[in-house]
């Protein structure tokens, strides 16, 4: 779709300003970029986003990080030292025309500088202020710091990863991801709320803590009526039986996963043809399947075992039972579920182009920008001009390290 066919962004007209590093909130404001809105992404001149530096793979040696790409596109990016009464007045007069105000600094960062979501309200009272966190106020670890894997650890999402004596993190940074996503939900819900009822700003807190309270939902429901911490299993689900990977003749792994008694049925009779499995009462409900789950295991790894990839989808298909292959990343880059839906596209970054995949929402007349990923104060003379400052005063600046 051309730029005059594309109809205003969902999010055009909304400015957000970020004080962000990491993923958390960087994911919020990418979110936010995705549906139209302009993000200003302030960050320290010594360095800027921490996670800038994480590595340097993309377009490397000597490229840009991983994580920084994939969360920071569609930004502009201004150096501003807010230790300095200059830089701290400069935030202010960008927060003067903001939307929102995003943060996931170290806790107690923001009441320092003077611009914790309650201060907000005396200078910008029409401000949405975000604060993430790691444990949410009030509580014996509310400031201690917070990443990811501890965030993981301390919720129980380890202990129900990996397999029993084996715990592990998942993979993909779920509580950071997650909670930025209940971030950039709630700057949505607060400017339908302001649009609707004429209503000021508001102060919104999230945690990485809370939200992976929400995430194991199911886990610690089940430990709460039950008294059973349940086991990790792997590629196995707690919950329903079979559901699992098995290996395959040609080397390969297949998942076969049922949900319910009728595909329990099917799978037996129509795929690995064990209608005695089907009429046994072990296997009756799902309940009894998940206690004798080795034994149906066994059953459906011997199956897979005597047949290939290809002719093991092909059966659970035509029986209508859900089914993947077990991909590593380097193949669904390849992915032709990706290349036939023409989801790839072209983002620009200082170390060159790059390839990323636009973001899941398909919404009818209207493609989700993706912008540049912005070099440390890229935009921060443009900024400040755009703001009413002269050339002269910001080379004044830029000469006290106040910007960079």
């Amino acid at each position: 779709m051309n730029s005059a066919q594309q109809p205003a962004a969902p999010l055009a007209g909304i400015t957000i300003v970020a004080l962000e590093q990491a993923v958390a909130a960087p994911m919020c404001t990418r979110v936010l970029a995705d549906f139209g809105a302009r993000v200003i992404k302030v960050e320290n001149p010594a360095g800027g986003d921490f996670a800038r530096h994480y590595d340097d793979v993309v377009n490397g040696p000597g490229g840009l990080a991983a994580h920084f790409v994939w969360a920071n596109r569609n930004k502009e990016s201004i150096a501003l030292d807010l230790k300095s009464a200059e830089g701290l007045e400069i935030l202010h007069r960008l927060l003067d025309r903001a939307d929102a105000l995003v943060s996931n600094l170290a806790p107690g960062s923001t009441a320092r500088l003077g611009i914790s979501p309650d201060q907000l309200r005396e200078r910008h009272p029409d401000v949405i202020a975000v604060e993430i966190d790691g444990y949410g106020a009030g509580g014996p670890l509310s400031n201690k710091r917070a990443y990811d894997l501890l965030a993981q650890a301390e919720s129980g999402s380890c202990a129900v990863t990996g397999y029993p004596g084996m715990p592990a993190k998942p993979g993909p940074p779920i509580a950071d991801i997650s909670t930025g996503l209940y971030s950039a939900l709630s700057i949505m819900a607060m400017l339908i709320s302001r649009g609707r009822r004429e209503r000021r700003g508001a102060a919104v807190t999230v945690s990485l803590f809370d939200t992976m309270m929400d995430l194991m939902g199911y886990p610690l429901t089940y430990a709460q009526h039950s008294g059973i911490d349940q086991q990790p299993l792997g590629m196995n689900s707690p919950a329903v039986a079979p559901y699992g990977s098995y290996d395959t003749a040609d080397h390969q792994t297949v998942v076969l996963g049922t949900t319910n008694d009728r595909e329990w049925q099917r799978l037996a009779r129509e795929i690995i043809e064990r209608p005695d499995l089907a009429d046994d009462p072990r296997f009756a409900t799902n309940s009894d399947r998940v206690a004798n789950r080795d034994a149906l295991n066994d059953a459906i790894q011997n199956w897979c075992a005597r047949h290939d990839l290809a002719h093991i989808q092909k059966t659970a298909d035509a029986a209508g039972i859900g089914n993947a292959r077990y991909n590593l990343p380097s193949d669904v880059l390849v992915h032709p579920q990706l290349s036939d839906r023409d989801r790839w596209r072209t983002v620009q970054t200082t170390a060159g182009p790059i390839q990323a995949i636009l973001p899941p929402p398909i919404i009818s007349d209207y493609e989700q920008p993706m912008g540049p990923v912005p070099g440390l104060g890229e935009h921060t003379d443009a900024l400040l001009g755009e703001w009413g400052l002269s050339a002269n005063e910001i080379q004044r600046l830029r000469e006290h390290g106040v910007v960079a």
